[in-house]
């Protein structure tokens, strides 16, 4: 079936559907990477965008259940050049078009989406309606475009965010149950070492996390519990972590102003404290700066990041739209990375205690590896900082 992709300025593209038979409106941007389509899609922080991927032939691979970001597709639309009609991955169990299908994700494919990219890069993010049913004209799909709210100010964040705590062991979420004495209660399928006070205790703040996050933590030999987004800072405390996690997420960090208010509290408690992403943009709105809407934003695994301490540069993978300006930091914040774009702040730390954040994606998936010490960092800090409370 024939596809539209109507675009707020009145540009309009015409292609073959894919996917779900549908109608949706959403924010369009573009995506770099060569590789990781699958983990794409299922990244919480594409909540209410369409993702237009700049590589020109996509679906190869199929879809598998172990490289998924979440438990679901989360972008609103998928924009491509060519969907492969052949999927040669040994792994696969599911092709793209029918795993976008099953879960309602409309795609449009024979776009020139390097027409698309070039229209974002010059006017900056865009608003777009999407019909892959044929139930809309172009003058309706372009009134939706145009009136459509947007993402600024939402709060994207409750929608990503799990509704109950739980452990992550092994790659399996774990119900959580508080006992007293600040013990954790052994699920039955649960490996008591695994759950034991032994290991350092790292709480991480849901607002979108990524598995591969999760599954890097871990691996340091640190114990998780994943939290909601709007848990208080009193309920954190009274865990007693050995360290503070705030993952990566999707939209305004504005929109989600009982985080910035949370993490305020927190800070001063000493523990150690790592944000990614929107937990990045969340530190420096509890430090007192403020962020802006950038034109495109950053998304793809090639992102070049000037590391201030270091004195080297690494190839990072970035997802996001929003930017911490530095101008309000206090005297103890030092901005300890920079975009080599457009200059963009893309890491602080600060001087007086444990705390530090990066904008971009240490743990990829994907992209690559070059900032994933900032993991074992993390890790060593939480470690000390138990041993000093033993």
């Amino acid at each position: 079936m024939n596809a539209l992709l109507v675009l707020q300025d009145g540009t309009v593209f015409e292609g073959m559907a894919f996917g779900a038979a549908t109608t949706v409106v959403g924010e369009v941007v573009f995506n770099t990477s060569l590789t990781g389509y699958q983990e794409v899609i299922t990244d919480p922080s594409y909540r209410g965008q369409m993702v237009c991927m700049t590589l020109s032939h996509v679906g190869n691979t199929g879809v598998n259940a172990e490289d998924v970001e979440s438990d679901r597709p989360q972008i609103t639309a998928f924009i491509v050049r060519e969907v492969s009609p052949v999927v040669s991955n040994w792994r696969a169990n599911e092709t793209l078009p029918d795993y976008l299908a099953r879960h309602g994700i409309p795609g449009i494919s024979e776009v020139d989406t390097r027409a698309l990219t070039r229209r974002i890069r010059e006017k900056g993010v865009l608003h777009a309606a999407l019909c892959t049913d044929g139930s809309r004209t172009v003058p309706e799909l372009l009134e939706m475009a145009q009136t459509w709210e947007g993402l600024d100010g939402r709060d994207l964040v409750r929608e990503v965010t799990c509704a109950e705590p739980y452990h992550w062991i092994d790659g399996t979420r774990i119900e959580w149950t508080p006992v007293p004495a600040g013990k954790l209660k052994t699920a039955d399928s649960a490996p008591a070492s695994a759950l034991g006070s032994d290991m350092p205790l790292v709480v991480a703040y849901d607002f979108g996390i990524k598995h591969n996050i999760l599954r890097r933590l871990t691996s340091h030999g640190l114990r998780v519990i994943v939290v909601p987004a709007h848990t208080p800072a009193e309920d954190i405390e009274a865990m007693q972590p050995h360290g503070l996690f705030l993952s990566n997420g999707p939209g305004d960090p504005a929109g989600v102003p009982y985080a910035a208010q949370a993490v305020r509290q927190l800070l001063e408690t000493g523990i150690p404290t790592f944000g990614i992403c929107l937990g990045h943009q969340i530190i420096g709105l509890a430090l007192g700066a403020n962020t802006y809407k950038l034109k495109f934003g950053h998304h793809g695994g090639n992102q070049p990041v000037s590391d201030v301490d270091a004195t080297n540069v690494q190839i990072t993978a970035q997802n996001h739209n929003y930017a911490v300006n530095d101008a309000a930091l206090p005297a103890n914040a030092l901005v300890t990375h920079r975009n080599l774009n457009d200059g963009t702040v893309e890491g602080l730390r600060l001087t007086d205690r444990p705390v530090f954040c990066v904008q971009y994606h240490p743990e990829a998936s994907p992209g690559p590896h070059d900032a994933d010490l900032l993991f074992a960092r993390f890790a060593e800090q939480v470690k000390a900082y138990k041993e000093r409370k033993s």
